[in-house]
């Protein structure tokens, strides 16, 4: 039978079993990545599977039942089994009780979508990867680092999304990236210089974004770079303009903005990971986020970015939406179910890292918009502050208002010009005030990815994507230690 056929027969025996609603989603996944350290391949993983997951609807209560395996009986049974979970599940009085609609109203879709992919990642050498690696971290070996590693991920996934309101939608979903890392060790501590991230550079794309990273061509300046650490000054206390290198803001971006925006955080379904938000839906619309120079937008149909796809996982199109307008909050991250609740009319933000997860709630591309100026512009017009960029250490509280994070590296400016290497840079902030402070903006955009977002109980894995560029703050704290 066919990955549709499946779907179609796990749909078909959860309304049979009394589903009022019910969608199947089928799922196959090849990853791959490999390590190495110091010159040498330090481990391969290769991994493949395939399943089912089924969501089925009694009332206003859900049932989600999936398995490995895609014979019509089994699926056919996944679809009874998720339909008796949620006709148990409907008999304890839950949080909408009394509404009209459990899912905002989804015009059927029909149709494929597949990432952008000049070089299948898969088909390229083991041995061309290999040598990538122990070429680039041998290198930096060479230049004094003590500790040189590199990896790269690839993912290869297929879905197969049938509902019970007929969308019949397949997507081919390819992803990968490339990351390397110097770690130098001093008098009493260790610097670490990385590229093209610390977590490494990843998008919706085949390998040719790893070509493009070349991170043989960095290898011997980050490992410089680490050891110069070593003997740079601290990065002083106190306040200060501080200009945000493109990656680090992506990350900013991430845990000041993306999360805070999940509506299920806002509406308090999502706590015990990473906690809520400090947003409360009453102020949608007219809250000041930050200053009119923070425009960000919610935008899975992004070329090549993390967080992109033709429909999510309840068979909504990609769409493009405001987050942030002129520095008011306009747009949250919404799935059928929590938009219904809050009474909006968009979704589109649902997905789960797996079939064997349910879908919720996540972050696609959100990200800024470029602003009017350059990097340069930017460093010439402060006269005393500090740059900082790439991150080596985040903390946010659980309503994603209080952040603090540390970088890799900073450089002081002096009279419109960088100046001397500073090491354990550190800035910290409201989000709100600190967003408020951003008076100037850089046009020079990069869609960071992070691969590594996590949500939810089980946990899951969630892949984002973050177009960011330099920006400059006002009065902001650095330098603040433990």
């Amino acid at each position: 039978m066919t990955h549709f056929d499946a779907a179609d027969a796990a749909v078909e025996a959860a309304l049979a079993a009394g589903a009022t609603y019910a969608d199947a989603r089928v799922m196959h996944r090849r990853f791959e990545s490999m390590s190495a350290r110091n010159g040498d391949v330090e481990d391969l993983t290769q991994r493949e599977s395939a399943g089912i997951g089924v969501r089925a609807l009694v009332g206003e209560s859900w049932g989600f039942f999936a398995v490995p395996d895609l014979d019509d009986a089994v699926a056919r049974q996944a679809g009874v089994r998720a339909a008796e979970i949620a006709a148990a599940s409907a008999t304890v009085p839950n949080r909408r009780s009394g509404r009209e609609e459990a899912l905002i109203p989804s015009d059927p879709e029909v149709g494929s979508w597949a990432s952008e992919c000049l070089i299948d990642p898969l088909s390229v050498p083991l041995s061309d990867k290999g040598d990538l690696l122990t070429s680039a971290t041998a290198e930096m070996r060479k230049q004094g680092a003590d500790i040189a590693t590199g990896s790269y991920d690839i993912w290869d996934t297929r879905k197969w999304f049938v509902s019970s309101e007929g969308h019949r939608i397949d997507q081919h979903v390819r992803e990968c990236g490339v990351a390397i890392s110097s770690t130098v060790i001093g008098d009493g501590e260790t610097q670490v210089r990385s590229y093209p991230s610390r977590r490494g550079q990843f998008g919706t794309r085949g390998w040719e974004l790893v070509e493009e990273t070349d991170v043989a061509a960095h290898a011997a300046r980050i490992a410089d770079e680490a050891r110069a650490l070593t003997r740079a000054p601290q990065c002083p206390a106190g306040e200060t303009t501080v200009i945000i290198g493109g990656e680090q803001m992506a990350l900013q971006i991430h845990e000041s903005v993306g999360h805070a925006i999940e509506l299920d955080r806002i509406l308090g379904w999502e706590a015990a990971y990473a906690g809520t938000s400090w947003l409360d839906l009453s102020q949608l619309g007219s809250l000041k986020y930050g200053s009119e120079l923070m425009n960000i937008v919610i935008d899975p149909t992004y070329p090549g970015a993390l967080g992109s796809f033709g429909w999510d996982d309840e068979g909504t199109r990609a769409h493009k939406r405001d987050a942030v307008r002129n520095g008011i909050w306009k747009g949250v991250l919404a799935g059928r179910e929590s938009a219904a609740v809050a009474g909006l009319d968009y979704a589109g933000s649902v997905r789960a890292d797996g079939w064997s997860r349910l879908p919720m709630v996540r972050m696609t591309n959100v990200g800024l918009e470029p602003g009017p100026h350059t990097l340069e512009e930017m460093i010439a017009a402060t006269d005393d502050g500090i740059y900082m960029d790439m991150n080596r250490s985040w903390s946010i509280d659980d309503r994603r208002l209080n952040f603090q994070f540390g970088c890799e590296v900073a450089y002081e400016i002096k009279n419109g010009k960088l100046g001397r290497m500073l090491k354990n840079p550190t800035y910290t902030g409201i989000g709100p005030r600190f967003w408020a402070s951003m008076d100037m903006l850089s046009s020079e955009i990069v869609a960071w990815g992070t691969p590594n977002c996590g949500k939810g109980q089980p946990g899951q894995t969630g892949h984002t994507g973050h177009p960011a560029a330099p920006a400059r703050f006002t009065n902001v704290r650095v330098g603040v230690r433990g």
